[in-house]
Order: structure tokens, then sequence, then C-alpha cells
């Protein structure tokens, strides 16, 4: 299913952007003109010009145009796509793969507990991941440099859950990643980040599963700092 960003942009747009970060744009305005980066990209000045434009309509650039050129700066969508790249690069090259993902434990709404206990998702849970999950999730509110990082779990094959529908509607497929919850005293291997299938949204907090009540097996409070360890085949 081709998204929005993947019908305004192509490969051509995309190599301009990972020459951009390249230069610099990852981490702030840097200034450049059409015609240099013309030359860098073997291409026309008006070419150039059409990807910058396709990259600023796609969200994954910002401009501003000056008497000598233009300030450019990768925005978070745009990092993002080239970390989903750069993920896709690493399944070719490496057969296995770890993420660290940090942040603090938070409250929930009571969500995943309705969520992991229905029995379309139930009974997948203990055919696939080996296990009947407690009736609750982890939450975990990431730091900034996780949420970028959090990318990096498209080059890790997940274990898939399959959509589902009842008489009342229809549930989405979810997709779950092997990982380890640490703290500065201990640790829980065999738990599960789970997250909603093939969406960007509310990528600030990570969600774990597991067979016990993490929160009482490590002893965590609201506001403690875990890391998520996350390891699995490309």
């Amino acid at each position: 299913m081709s998204t929005a960003t993947e019908r305004a942009v192509g490969n051509d747009e995309r190599a301009a952007l990972k020459l951009l970060a390249l230069r610099g744009a990852l981490d702030g305005e840097i200034k450049v003109s059409c015609a240099n980066l013309a030359t860098a990209l073997d291409a026309s000045n008006q070419t150039a010009s059409r990807r910058l434009q396709r990259l600023d309509d796609a969200d994954l650039l910002t401009r501003e145009t000056v008497g000598d050129g233009q300030w450019v700066a990768v925005t978070p969508a745009g990092e993002r796509e080239l970390r989903e790249a750069y993920a896709a690069y690493r399944r070719i090259f490496e057969e296995d793969l770890a993420v660290e993902l940090v942040g603090s434990v938070t409250g929930g709404m009571g969500e995943g507990r309705h969520y992991i206990t229905l029995p379309g998702y139930a009974e997948q849970f203990v055919e696939r991941l080996g296990y009947e999950p407690f009736p609750g999730t982890l939450n975990v509110d990431l730091t900034d440099e996780s949420i970028r990082s959090r990318t990096a779990l498209a080059g890790i094959q997940p274990v898939e859950i399959d959509g589902w529908e009842d008489d009342e509607r229809t549930y989405g497929p979810a997709v779950c990643y092997p990982a380890t919850v640490e703290t500065a005293d201990g640790a829980y291997d065999s738990v599960h980040a789970i997250a909603p299938e093939r969406t960007h949204h509310d990528d600030d907090q990570l969600e774990v599963i597991a067979p016990d009540k993490l929160r009482e097996e490590l002893e965590l409070d609201d506001g403690d700092r875990v890391t998520v360890r996350i390891e699995g085949k490309a």
C-alpha cells in the first residue's frame, strides 16, 4: 500500500534528500543553489529545482529562498524517510539487528488491557508469541533520540498479528518485536514491543506486552527510566 509520501517523491528525490543530509541538513539549515545541487546530482538546474520542490511538498524538507540560493533543512519526516531507507539496506547486509529504545514509564489509558484480552488477538498471542500476555501493557515515553531510532525497527522482521472482525467491528493487524526490558537493577526478557501495523502515529510512546505484570516484576513506577532492547532477524 503506497503512502502519500511515496506518491509524491521517488528515488530521484530521495537521492537529493540523502545528499542534503550528508551536507549537514539533518543538523540545521544549510545554503544550497540549484546549480550546485544539479552538478552533484548530474542533473539540470530545472530538475534539481523540481526535486527540492517535491521534497518540500512532501514535508520532507523546509526551504527559504534568498537572493543567492536557498536555505534548506531536513524535517523530522525527512529524517524518518532516510532512517527507513537505512533500515532497508541493513536488512540486505546484516542477518541480525538490535535496536535500543530508551524512555520513561508512564501510565496508560487502559486501552491495552481491553485489546490484548480480545479473543481474536489473545489466541494469536498464545500461538505466535508462545504465551498469554498479562492483560495490560507497559507504556514507555521515548526520548527524542529513541523516537528517531524507532524507525530502525523497519529493518527487523516482526511477528505479525492478523486483523480480524466480529459482529460489531473490524480490528486491525499489529506487529510484535521480541524484546528485553532493562532497568538499572535488572531485566526481563521474552517480552514483545507491540504496535499497529504500518503506522507512524504515536511514535513517541512504546507499548510492551509480557507474560507477567512488568511493573511488579521490575518494581517500576511512573517516571522510571527503562531501556527496551529489540533484537531480531533482518
